[in-house]
């Protein structure tokens, strides 16, 4: 006799990260109703793996080497892609998600109930509950309406770091963000600079910048961002660039293509 119940929904779990995967699995394995099929550390694990198990569900990260979660969606259009909850530490990517047709965008850190929301909305969207009767998770209201809503739900989560983990010298321990005057661009690396010293990371400029707060770190440069606490003065140079100099005596160089940024936060008078 067949059984009446649903069948499990297939999740395949996609993030570089090991631990970003664990606390999926973990929010994950008490859910009945759900079923992990795979984990992929990068984008070309996660083509792969999508044509191998047909998943329902992607959790998938935005941001790999190589091949980000966009990417993994170009790589399997036309082959009827499965639905994709979007996992990421960056915002500015959720108007784009929303574009193809994302069910949802969590955005790190995030806690249990949120997951357990987004969630609930992909399991409402396969199953068939929201589709053409006034779902309460949003699956039918208009795309636009879906973004606005998004975006003012992640400008009320976003958390900026408070610290940063630095390992220096087989030590590894805490730099609180307040104390970082300048952050400087070398590679595939930061240099971040304090009042009593400097440390090396590996992480991107990029990375880094949308883990400040934008009120208290402005990038002024392609390869640097500042404390706008540590400024003591901005002295006009050339073609519509200017000397950011700090409490420090350290000269930093505002380009005109990051003005715009520094404007924001100081007002129009720049």
């Amino acid at each position: 006799m067949a059984s009446d119940a649903p069948s499990r929904i297939r999740v395949l779990v996609v993030d570089d990260e090991p631990l970003a995967r664990e606390k999926i699995r973990e929010m994950v394995k008490r859910d009945a109703e759900v079923e992990i099929v795979g984990e992929c550390a990068s984008g070309a694990e996660a083509v792969a793996a999508v044509r191998e198990t047909r998943p329902d569900l992607l959790l998938l990260d935005v941001q790999m080497p190589e091949l980000g979660g966009f990417e993994v969606l170009q790589a399997l259009d036309g082959e009827h892609p499965p639905a994709v909850i979007f996992v990421t530490a960056y915002d500015q990517y959720a108007v784009r998600a929303f574009e193809v047709h994302a069910l949802d965008y969590l955005l790190k850190p995030f806690d249990r109930e949120r997951f357990e929301a987004a969630m609930g909305h992909a399991k409402a969207h396969l199953r068939g509950q929201g589709r053409g009767g006034g779902d309460s998770n949003g699956a039918d209201r208009p795309f636009d309406r879906r973004i606005l809503d998004l975006l003012e739900e992640l400008k009320a989560e976003k958390r900026y770091a408070e610290r940063l983990v630095v390992k220096d010298a087989g030590r590894v321990f805490f730099l609180e963000t307040a104390e970082i005057e300048w952050v400087e661009a070398e590679g595939n690396y930061i240099n971040v600079h304090t009042q009593k010293k400097s440390h090396l990371l590996r992480e991107t400029i990029s990375g880094l910048e949308a883990q400040l707060d934008p009120r208290k770190f402005v990038r002024i440069h392609r390869s640097a961002i500042v404390n706008i606490g540590s400024v003591r003065e901005l002295q006009p140079w050339t073609h519509g660039e200017y000397h950011v100099i700090l409490r420090n005596g350290t000269s930093l160089t505002l380009s005109r293509n990051y003005r715009e940024n520094l404007r924001n936060v100081l007002g129009n008078g720049l």
